[in-house]
């Protein structure tokens, strides 16, 4: 039986189980797909704190190499489903249960983070790697030169834009308000490129391809979708589509445990604690205000030391 099991090597699990196991804990990090969860995405980190130049992957592999040097335990399973074993509130016992086996801790941290929303139109499953991407980092290479268009208004969206803008040889980015959510710096740099051009109070109504590859993307006012008569249609020719238009938290696995929001965040404060006894969540499948990377960090410290005292006691 494990002290500490981990769901999820993000950046919140990964430092969860720095923080875990520099206490002399035993820890088992489990995770689904690959270290670093999203971060890795990220050609270039400016704004966590003593790191302002480096790369996503790095800083993952940097993350990853401390945890594992440290002594924790990774595995790559992914976690369909957690059972509390004891009823008795001073006594936590859980089973965690994979695709492959089942694993017994006093204590679990999730940190499963949060996936891509998708724009939900018809052909957009089929598209995805004939056009569509959710990754600009990852798949802006492919795109040199050509048409792409970007939907969102955050700051993954007025970054893959920016990003794209270097990269394509036209971009359009295309929100369903006049105004931007993301930082206004961003937005800022994006009004300067000549290549960039703002479909603003717009949304994508229709996926167009030709031999399996994505050839144009329908909008129309987003106020007249809302309304029910569409109206203000205009095909705009793209040869990839980048989407960005916000993420889904990762915690489908335990709703029926712990407590959720109407969103599917887990419920916690500051403390990252949840409602069942033993259980800690960390990073930007909880409820909060801020999800950036350092807050990830921070919550996987919070939520370690609060199973640690849990455990000490």
């Amino acid at each position: 039986m494990y002290d500490i099991l981990i769901v999820g090597a993000g950046p919140a699990g990964l430092t969860a189980a720095i923080y875990a196991r520099r206490a002399s804990k035993s820890v088992l990090v489990l995770e689904a797909l690959t270290y670093g969860g999203q971060i890795v995405n990220t050609l270039e980190i400016e704004n966590y704190p003593a790191e302002p130049h480096i790369s996503g992957f790095d800083f993952a592999t940097k993350l990853y190499n401390q945890a594992k040097e440290l002594g924790a335990e990774v595995r790559f399973e992914r976690v369909t489903e957690i059972r509390k074993e004891s009823s008795d509130a001073d006594a936590s016992h859980f089973g965690v249960i994979t695709a492959k086996s089942e694993y017994e801790a006093k204590t679990v941290i999730i940190a499963t983070g949060s996936a891509n929303r998708k724009l939900g139109i018809s052909g957009e499953e089929a598209l995805i790697g004939r056009g569509i991407s959710y990754c600009a980092t990852c798949d802006g290479a492919f795109y040199r030169g050509k048409t792409v268009a970007v939907v969102g208004g955050g700051n993954t969206a007025l970054e893959d834009a920016l990003y794209l803008s270097d990269v394509a040889g036209k971009v359009y980015l295309i929100h369903r308000r006049d105004e931007f959510r993301g930082e206004e710096i961003a937005a800022a740099g994006l009004k300067e490129k000549a290549n960039v051009e703002f479909i603003l109070n717009s949304v994508v109504t229709e996926l167009k391809e030709d031999g399996g590859k994505l050839v144009s993307v329908t909008v129309a006012d987003a106020k007249s979708i809302a309304a029910g008569e569409p109206t203000g249609l205009r095909e705009i020719p793209v040869d990839g589509l980048f989407v960005a238009v916000g993420r889904i938290p990762s915690n489908q696995s335990f709703a029926g445990l712990i407590e959720t929001d109407e969103a599917g965040y887990i419920k916690a404060g500051e403390n990252c604690k949840t409602n069942v006894s033993g259980i800690f969540v960390a990073g930007d499948n909880r409820t909060k205000e801020v999800r950036q990377l350092v807050t990830a960090a921070s919550d996987g410290a919070i939520a370690a030391t609060a199973a640690i005292n849990f455990l000490n006691r």
